[in-house]
């Protein structure tokens, strides 16, 4: 194994195999594996961890809701240090590795901790004996140190596994299968979501029936089936070189551009500094090329103008003798466009954070709302309350399913786009159908608490209010078809509008609106519980006003709706010279339409609204592929 490791190493360490041996949908079975594996565990334990925080170390609702969304902001914004760790140094194939490896830590601790009595509270005594013992320090320590562990190695994971199975398919289709990288994105979160539904299925029941040591144990060997797989497939991979960290390139632009503040810019932007040679480990794809996308779309003419341009403004010092550029003093267009293509990502990733805020109830208070309700299938059996979240997984999987297979050849043919819709429509419609989840959950929530106030449970929070917990099947339904077109569309569009040299990094922008929008969760719960003085927001939900809380939450992902197509209105593509031939031209005004190239033809790319083709101008005139 070792040998062929170091084969494999030395023939792909560019990412560009001189043969096509490596790469392809040949590599999907070893990274989706590994993915599927990660997925089941990582659900497997997050699902229902609400109840164990509630049951086992006996904490209030309220504080185990911030905890778990505080640990789940957390865990998303670690990719961050994953991303820097692969683009910088470590390269996505050993991050994604070493990831694994700490997250089976720290399953391993929560099994401990699960079996172990002394690392958890005494079980409650009888209803009339003094209220529940609460976990210790001590036991709570062991719980954070795990989940730390566990946060940590998603973080080496989530930036890297999507951007890694899309480098498999190679730059611009150069490696067979490349122009099927849009399809790799629904095929990527289709299996998630089947790992999500089985670890929903078969772990929460173990947790709920069976006991915690089993229920945390079985997503930890699937975590160690994980990292296996994903190691084994090592002589197949198609393994990127890091060229170095990009927030490095970033802050030198930055730094560049502040020691000439007070230089003038260039009109003709041919006299700002260019660097072909320094630049292509960095620019596969292509060459950025400069504009004034930002001053256009936002006016920030200080930032554009004044600020980032100046940085490529070359003078006297800022290239030493033998011809080596002083990259604090000096930065090629092509790096100050690499910030300019990030700061323009910006607004329509904020998006989501709203979204993902609004979402995070549905592991904590539609959990608790499920436990109040009837869920028995049959007179023996009770569908245990986190396993509604099945009703998401499905939906996604449906939607999935029928947007590839019947959506997109039908939009197809009415828009021309191999994708059907562009990914910016996609996460629009994306972010419609959540409105209406949260929407549901409001009325829903509504009605059981109706139906608790006529049969006198107001004050019985232990007790089955009579009405069936299939009512909550709408809001998480609609939430999975929110996922299967948001979730995917603002991959792809991270993916696609991201400099070449920062997928991980944009990946982990994704996991980035994760932490924040839980995060955003946590300081929504906590207002709302301060300003309603307790009243909305209570371990008794029967007494509470949740119904109140989804409202409120309604009408800001309507107002996040309005604000990302707004954003999406003023958002102007990235667009890069494609050297196919002798020399490659200025561009075209315009374009964003998708296509491709026509070789040995000096074209302008653009990337297209779609997320799955270039678009390229080549003497004036579009080209499909």
């Amino acid at each position: 194994m070792a040998s062929a490791m170091a084969a494999a190493a030395a023939a792909d360490e560019d990412g560009s195999p001189r043969e096509t041996k490596q790469g392809g949908f040949k590599t999907m079975p070893f990274i989706l594996a590994n993915e599927i594996c990660d997925r089941f565990a990582t659900a497997g334990f997050n699902a229902n961890l609400i109840t164990y925080l509630t049951q086992q170390l006996h904490l209030p609702l309220v504080e185990a809701s911030n905890l778990l969304t505080n640990f789940n902001g957390t865990a998303a914004f670690t990719p961050v240090l994953g991303a820097i760790v692969a683009d910088s140094c470590a390269g996505r194939f050993w991050t994604i590795a070493g990831g694994g490896a700490l997250y089976q830590l720290g399953m391993l601790g929560l099994v401990a901790a699960a079996l172990a009595p002394a690392l958890r509270p005494a079980p409650c005594a009888a209803a009339a004996a003094p209220p529940c013992q609460r976990a210790s320090g001590g036991q709570l320590a062991m719980l954070y140190l795990s989940l730390l562990l566990t946060a940590l190695g998603g973080g080496g994971i989530r930036p890297c596994v999507v951007a890694f199975g899309a480098d498999q398919f190679g730059r611009r289709g150069r490696r067979p299968g490349g122009e099927q990288k849009w399809s790799y994105f629904n095929l990527y979160f289709f299996s998630m979501g089947l790992a999500v539904l089985l670890a929903l299925t078969v772990v929460v029941y173990i947790q709920e029936n069976v006991g915690w040591g089993w229920g945390f144990g079985i997503p930890a060997i699937a975590m160690f089936l994980s990292v296996l797989s994903f190691v084994v497939g090592y002589p197949l991979y198609v393994k990127v070189k890091p060229e170095g960290s990009p927030f490095k390139r970033l802050l030198q632009v930055v730094v560049a551009a502040f020691r000439k503040r007070k230089e003038d810019v260039p009109e003709d932007a041919g006299l700002l500094y260019h660097n072909k040679e320094l630049d292509a480990p960095i620019a596969a794809d292509g060459k950025l090329l400069h504009t004034d996308q930002l001053r256009q779309e936002y006016h920030c003419d200080f930032l554009v103008e004044l600020f980032l341009d100046r940085a490529a403004v070359l003078t006297t010092g800022d290239v030493a003798d033998s011809g080596e550029p002083h990259l604090w003093r000096v930065s090629t267009v092509h790096r100050v466009e690499e910030l300019k293509s990030i700061v323009r990502m910006l607004p329509l990733w904020a998006a989501s954070i709203t979204l993902i805020a609004a979402a995070s109830h549905n592991f904590t208070f539609a959990i608790q709302q499920a436990r109040t309700m009837d869920r028995h299938l049959t007179p023996s059996f009770q569908i245990p309350p986190a396993t509604m979240i099945i009703f998401t997984t499905l939906t996604m999987l449906v939607s999935l399913a029928l947007y590839d297979r019947a959506f997109v050849p039908l939009a197809r043919r009415c828009t021309g786009r191999r994708s059907g819709i562009t990914y910016f429509q996609r996460m629009g419609a994306g972010f419609a159908v959540s409105v209406l989840g949260v929407m549901a959950g409001a009325l829903v929530e509504t009605r059981r608490r109706g139906v608790a106030a006529e049969h006198g449970l107001l004050d019985s929070p232990a007790a089955v209010v009579p009405i069936s917990v299939f009512w909550l099947v709408p809001q998480y339904a609609l939430h999975g078809m929110s996922d299967a077109l948001s979730t995917v569309g603002h991959m792809e569009f991270l993916y696609d509008q991201s400099p070449e040299s920062m997928r991980s990094s944009a990946a982990a922008l994704f996991w980035v609106a994760g932490s924040l929008g839980n995060y955003l969760g946590t300081v929504l719960v906590t207002v709302v519980q301060s300003a309603s003085r307790g009243v909305w927001l209570q371990d008794n939900i029967n007494r509470g006003r949740l119904d109140y809380y989804y409202w409120l939450v309604t009408f800001l992902l309507v107002l996040n709706l309005v604000y990302y197509i707004a954003c999406f209105h003023f958002y102007t593509l990235k667009t890069f010279e494609v050297d196919v031939g002798d020399e490659a031209r200025r561009p075209h005004d315009g374009g964003g339409e998708q296509g491709g190239e026509r070789m040995a033809e000096p074209c302008l790319g653009q990337v297209g609204a779609s997320g799955d083709d270039v678009g390229t101008v080549c003497d004036g005139e579009k080209h499909i592929r």
